[in-house]
């Protein structure tokens, strides 16, 4: 089956599990004001239920979360534990989850890149050359939508079946004909049959598909930065940025390099949603930023052109979601393709209104001329001191406690 073009959100969901209400957080967070959106839209039915003072405090325990960021969330079809937790970070770093036993998540996410991998594009693991850079998952848990552009994706549950299930291209290659072996293996591991039973309790039938989507979705839940110096000087420690980085900070929100448009808000962009979120009022926002304009005609790369592989609309050529920001310093190379390399090549990129590339090269075309190209992305004049500044204040979002944190670490190489 491939799963490139799957418009479908998973319906099986467990049945064993006992429901949690989820947490309704009214917690005020700093947000910037934004211009309307050309935005690519849909409507979801998020589900989480509103819950007392106690179960909020307790999961905000349970993710480690810091009173100035709100509670994500979590839908009522896989309450978060700590078993379901624990078993999906095991799962995550296990190349027992490849077809092949090759490769596991982590292989395509390190820790020390903010759960990204440092290089444009990844290799799946029976050597599948994939088109689309692998995404930090620093506070993936208030996406709107997942992966680069895909307006169906609304939960994790939804995209894990991407990596894990997808034939075209293979990634962790776990197909219809694969499945069985795969989950035998957890079945005969002594370890596992022990985690799946604490994870699962009731339904202790061993591993399953749902199971390990729904686990590892819990783990990577709980990945939360928000100990930036930029957090610190949210919560009013002035000296916690640099002169140059308040600089870049009023550059970014500021008229001329317009940056917030697309990367406001506690997490830096509007593709956002959260416990308190209506349902009604959450942005699916995907935008084409001029990064193409092969042939001169607004396409992009016939390997990916965004939203339009799912739409045939030509408006949506070029049209990806906009990523958060929080610690962009550690995920290099960037957009949707790694075909950037640098913070300061991407503040260039936006100040000259789209990306030249030269006749007689692959794929030549001024994206500044793209007929889709977001009315946002107009360019504007800077110096080298501005461009340094909001380059500084991009770094200040980088949380090295989080790159550090011993909870998100592969359990199978502790002592």
């Amino acid at each position: 089956m491939t799963y490139r073009h799957n418009r479908r959100k998973i319906q099986n969901k467990l049945n064993d599990t006992a429901s949690v209400k989820s947490a309704l957080s009214f917690l005020l967070i700093p947000s910037l004001l934004f211009t309307s959106l050309l935005v690519t839209g849909c409507k979801v039915s998020s589900s989480t239920t509103i819950a007392s003072t106690e179960t909020e405090q307790d999961l905000r325990s349970l993710l480690a979360l810091p009173e100035h960021m709100p509670l994500p969330a979590i839908p009522d079809f896989n309450p978060l534990t700590p078993e379901k937790i624990t078993l999906g970070r095991f799962l995550f770093y296990d190349t027992k989850l490849s077809a092949n036993q090759t490769q596991s998540c982590g292989s395509c996410h390190f820790q020390s890149d903010a759960f990204a991998d440092g290089i444009a594009t990844p290799i799946g693991s029976t050597g599948h050359a994939l088109v689309r850079n692998s995404q930090g998952l620093s506070n993936v848990a208030y996406n709107a939508t997942f992966t680069w552009s895909n307006d169906t994706f609304f939960e994790l549950e939804d995209q894990l079946n991407v990596p894990i299930r997808a034939d075209d291209p293979i990634e962790l290659g776990v197909t219809d004909a694969e499945l069985e072996t795969v989950l035998n293996r957890f079945n005969s591991d002594e370890k596992y049959q022990q985690l799946f039973s604490a994870a699962f309790p009731e339904n202790d039938s061993g591993a399953s598909i749902n199971k390990i989507i729904f686990s590892l979705a819990s783990f990577v839940r709980t990945m939360i930065s928000a100990n930036s110096s930029y957090d610190k000087y949210l919560l009013g420690d002035k000296s916690a940025l640099t002169p140059q980085q308040k600089q870049g900070f009023s550059l970014f929100n500021g008229e001329k390099f317009e940056c917030f448009h697309c990367h406001t808000g506690i997490n830096f962009t509007v593709s956002y949603k959260d416990a308190n979120s209506i349902n009604d009022a959450i942005l699916f926002p995907f935008f084409n930023n001029g990064l193409y304009n092969v042939n001169s005609d607004g396409s992009y790369p016939e390997s990916d052109q965004g939203i339009f592989d799912l739409s045939s609309d030509p408006a949506d050529k070029g049209k990806f979601r906009p990523p958060s920001l929080r610690n962009i310093e550690l995920t290099a190379p960037y957009m949707h393709d790694g075909s950037i390399n640098t913070l300061r090549e991407v503040v260039e990129h936006y100040a000259r209104g789209g990306r030249l590339t030269p006749e007689g090269l692959e794929n030549a075309g001024d994206g500044k001329n793209n007929p889709y190209k977001s009315a946002l992305i107009t360019g504007f004049s800077a110096t080298e001191e501005e461009i340094d500044a909001v380059v500084a204040f991009l770094e200040s979002l980088t949380d090295y406690d989080f790159i550090h944190n011993e909870k998100f670490s592969n359990p199978h190489e502790e002592n």
